[in-house]
């Protein structure tokens, strides 16, 4: 197989990375690259920081490897390479009845990644995180097989899922699709005009999918206010998705100046109707709204953007309000900033869910920024929240492990898999995930 060097970037494209890069297309290669030269995964790239980086090393591109291997029609179980896109395999089987039962922000997630991430979804509050539904994993470690069930093993199934990718490569794995009605979304918007009206309405919901988008520049007694969205799945006939746009260069540092952003939000929030609407839509439209938008990243300009995304518990929501209230003073924020509700489930010893509130926001990558993610970071920390890695850029390992517990049990796991320290990445480097102090 051969290695070839490459320059790649995180979604947020402020961290880069020089590699050598090799892409099998079959198990044979896999293995083979595995025993000759272990190498951490990477997928489609979509880890907004440096979680699929490895400067300076090696890593092993598992897009080819994006076959369903076996489906089973009655039960919904089906067994996929790691480099299936779930966005794909949302389409290819609703119209068959059935459906990921934890879909991410964006269809482009490869399988593998929604596993070593343990992603969520709008429906957390109802369907847990993708490593709640997945039955068996195929991990590939020096050139051997090895299948990890959450009954048999239940340890290392806990390090792998959530667990960056340490464990070994992550080659295929069995899922538990969800039945579902159709292919398309009855999906209702309402304007929500502050902070503690968007908590009620998250809290009372009995959507199986919400998610709110928060205006992240108001301030004063229009601080909060944004639009809540409640979608059901249904079945009829779908309007047409209609084409995917594309940013085609990189948009100049005006573009996301505060001006501008302020302008834009204020025209989103008026755009829903005072009275609210009721829309169906594909499917993929509201699982997936900036999909539409190929390489959408590149509205941030030739130097990026980072997210901050963390999650704090329920009775810590005014921590949350403390946040939005810095981020609005600061005139940094971008028009993309998302709430949610979640519930308690998680797979992994490193999974980033707990009951509560999650707020995630993102910022161009200029002067300002990098000091704002930092205090925001230390907010969450004192209000006994967690980041997620899977959007992180910048944290550094202080506070991590006290915002993870069980990272002792994943670090023991961990060690055993990988001892040689083969699948460390940039993120595992630089917050000292596998320091053992």
């Amino acid at each position: 197989m051969r290695w070839k060097k490459t320059e790649y970037a995180g979604w947020g494209r402020a961290l880069r990375a020089s590699a050598e890069l090799a892409r099998p297309e079959r198990h044979g290669a896999l293995l083979a690259l595995s025993e000759d030269t272990p190498a951490p995964a990477i997928g489609m790239l979509r880890s907004y920081g440096d979680a699929a980086l490895n400067d300076g090393g090696r890593a092993i591109d598992m897009t080819r490897l994006n076959r369903v291997i076996a489906f089973d029609d009655e039960t919904g179980l089906i067994e996929v390479e790691a480099g299936v896109n779930i966005g794909d395999l949302g389409t290819a089987f609703a119209g068959r009845g059935w459906i990921p039962p934890v879909m991410p922000g964006t269809g482009f997630a490869t399988i593998g990644g929604c596993i070593a991430n343990d992603v969520h979804g709008k429906n957390h509050h109802v369907a847990g995180s993708f490593g709640q539904h997945v039955a068996e994993i195929t991990l590939i470690q020096n050139g051997k097989k090895k299948t990890v069930t959450p009954e048999r093993s239940a340890d290392l199934f806990r390090a792998t899922v959530g667990g960056l990718g340490q464990t070994g490569v992550i080659a295929s794995a069995k899922i538990r699709m969800m039945p579902c009605k159709g292919d398309m979304m009855v999906l209702t918007e309402r304007r929500v005009d502050g902070w503690d009206e968007f908590l009620s309405l998250l809290d009372g919901s009995r959507a199986d999918y919400t998610v709110g988008w928060i205006d992240a520049t108001a301030r004063g007694a229009s601080l909060g206010r944004g639009i809540l969205e409640e979608g059901e799945i249904t079945s009829g006939v779908s309007p047409s998705p209609g084409r995917a746009r594309e940013v085609p260069f990189d948009a100049p540092h005006w573009a996301l100046s505060a001006p501008v952003v302020r302008a834009f939000n204020a025209a989103y929030f008026r755009r829903v109707p005072a009275g609210g609407r009721t829309k169906v839509k594909p499917i993929t439209a509201p699982f997936f709204p900036l999909d539409k938008i190929h390489n959408w990243n590149r509205l941030y300009g030739k130097r990026g953007f980072h997210q901050f995304q963390c999650v704090v518990p329920v009775d810590q929501a005014d921590a949350l309000r403390r946040m939005l209230e810095r981020i609005a003073g600061s005139g940094l924020a971008s028009p993309l900033a998302v709430l949610k509700r979640m519930g308690d489930g998680r797979a992994g010893y490193l999974s980033f869910p707990m009951e509560g509130y999650t707020l995630a926001v993102d910022f161009p990558n200029r002067a300002g920024a990098v000091s704002l993610i930092g205090e925001l970071e230390r907010m969450t920390a004192e209000a006994e929240g967690r980041i997620y890695f899977a959007k992180d850029a910048l944290a550094g390992p202080e506070r991590v492990r006290a915002m993870y517990p069980e990272h002792g049990k994943w670090l023991k796991a961990v060690a055993r898999a990988d001892p040689q320290g083969a699948m460390v990445t940039d993120l595992v480097r630089r917050l000292k995930l596998r320091d053992a102090t």
